[in-house]
């Protein structure tokens, strides 16, 4: 059995992954049905997969001392879940736990782990590794929240930049909280 593969991330309308700006997170905009929903995400078994930048990016929140009990609750199941960092330049041990370290190519990695994982994929985040991996036609799922912000002057990242055609098959849309949208898709490379 192939496991599925589900890149999730956040947006803003306009189509950025973060900011420079002073919204807070979730650009401000989270609710409690939104956060609900995030963690029934993450309530079944699953194995995370993150590139480099967005495992040290999430890192200095597992370091021994820091309050973790301000996470949102699918923040504590995610950092609960066995996870695979690819990267060329980290080592082993790394600061979460039940973490390994795959290099190489990321189709690779991720195709070697579609086939061997037991538990679904997700990747929230990690746009390059995401990027490749949709490219590659690995990704059975693209789960977009979007948050009801333009952030056209302090909006860092396009989420899609350097991703190739993709025809989109909505599986679900839900609205959170009157003003989220989560929307599951499923990418068909077009033409």
């Amino acid at each position: 059995m192939t496991a599925t593969y589900t890149f999730d991330i956040f947006s803003t309308l306009d189509g950025y992954a973060n900011h420079s700006g002073d919204w807070g997170g979730y650009w401000g905009k989270q609710g409690p049905e939104f956060l609900a929903h995030r963690a029934a995400a993450y309530r079944d078994p699953l194995r995370m997969v993150l590139g480099a930048k967005t495992y040290a990016s999430n890192a200095p929140f597992l370091a021994p001392g820091f309050d973790r009990a301000r996470f949102d609750e699918w923040i504590t199941r995610m950092f609960a879940s066995p996870v695979t960092v690819l990267s060329s330049r980290l080592t082993e041990p790394l600061d979460w736990p039940g973490t390994t370290i795959e290099a190489g190519d990321p189709a690779e990695v991720v195709r070697h782990l579609k086939a061997g994982s037991e538990v679904p994929l997700r990747s929230h985040g990690s746009l390059t590794l995401n990027r490749a991996v949709l490219n590659a036609g690995l990704v059975d799922a693209v789960e977009v929240t979007v948050f009801p912000v333009l952030s056209g002057k302090t909006g860092v990242t396009r989420i899609f930049d350097g991703v190739d055609d993709f025809d989109l098959e909505l599986l679900e849309a839900r609205t959170f909280d009157g003003h989220t949208q989560v929307l599951t898709y499923r990418p068909t490379r077009h033409g």
